[in-house]
């Protein structure tokens, strides 16, 4: 891979994955959205190019490449993914369509290989490992669109005789992650003195720094095999209480900390572990962050923001 193509580049797996790119001499293209509050979060770098353009404009990209092919596409783009707007059907459907325009877009620009972010959503509540052999029963329009567009874009991929890798993400945290996340709200409430309202935490969780998912990323262009699913994930769990106590205790152990003050949710997932199995022997990946050196430096990150 000498070059790559990226959409969704601005949170914290994209900028991850980019800060892996360029550190390994690799060109990118990283396809923003005009009205993007978030676009300094991309690496500025002469390897890195910003193009402003939003997901239903992507066949407008080669107009403005005068010719040049890439040889990686990388699809984190998707709108909708957090609340209520995860059961937003029409807007999910819209994403769906976007994946396949990507696909449509790596062709038109000769790329050899599609690397799709789908994630656990797509399996619904389980109780055991997730693999790529899991059954999967989503029980959102996110999970939903997420596992459709895995699908559809494998077949138009092979229909343009292009490698495809899909990714299940489970939970991600770190620098440029969204404020609404249960570890960017508590960091920030916590920084603050105050005290966030919580669960119980008793799910077991598996939670992977996003600069060890960024490089799972980089990996997967690199050495995924194509027509496989990959978990992106730890492959370890702990209790979530355990892991909201780790970060408090990075900030200061006389914070209080609000567990049993929210409810569960109707359908809560309370088991959540990826098998990394394929992963690791694909491409060598092993996660390179404990959470506890992954949190300081997320922590250290929001209070230099």
């Amino acid at each position: 891979m000498k070059s790559a193509v990226i959409t969704g580049p601005t949170g914290s797996i994209g900028t991850a994955l980019i800060e892996h790119l360029i550190s390994n001499g690799i060109e990118v293209l990283a396809i923003v959205r005009p009205d993007s509050k978030r676009t300094d979060n991309i690496p500025t770098h002469p390897l890195v190019t910003k193009l402003k353009l939003n997901l239903n404009e992507l066949d407008k990209v080669p107009n403005y490449l005068d010719g040049k092919n890439y040889d990686v596409f990388y699809h984190l783009g998707w709108d909708g993914t957090f609340g209520n707007s995860r059961n937003n059907m029409q807007g999910q459907l819209q994403n769906i369509q976007y994946t396949l325009d990507a696909v449509e877009l790596a062709s038109r620009i000769g790329c050899k290989k599609f690397v799709g972010a789908g994630s656990q959503a797509e399996y619904g509540r389980v109780e055991g490992v997730l693999s790529a052999s899991t059954p999967v029963f989503p029980e959102n329009g996110y999970g939903i669109a997420k596992l459709c567009a895995g699908q559809m874009s494998r077949i138009l991929c092979e229909q343009k005789q292009i490698e495809h890798i899909w990714t299940r993400i489970l939970s991600i945290y770190g620098p440029y992650d969204g404020e609404n996340t249960m570890i960017m709200s508590s960091i920030g409430k916590l920084l603050r003195g105050e005290k966030p309202a919580l669960t119980k935490g008793e799910q077991q969780w598996d939670y992977l720094y996003s600069k060890d998912a960024g490089y799972a990323m980089y990996l997967l262009g690199e050495k995924g095999v194509s027509g496989k699913v990959y978990c992106i994930g730890s492959g370890k769990t702990r209790c979530l209480a355990e892991y909201v106590k780790v970060l408090r205790d990075s900030i200061s152990t006389e914070l209080p900390l609000g567990f049993g003050e929210i409810a569960y949710a109707p359908k809560q997932v309370m088991h959540l572990c990826a098998d990394i199995s394929d992963l690791t022997n694909d491409t060598g990946f092993i996660p390179q962050y404990s959470f506890e050196e992954g949190i300081k430096e997320t922590i250290e990150w929001y209070k230099g923001r």
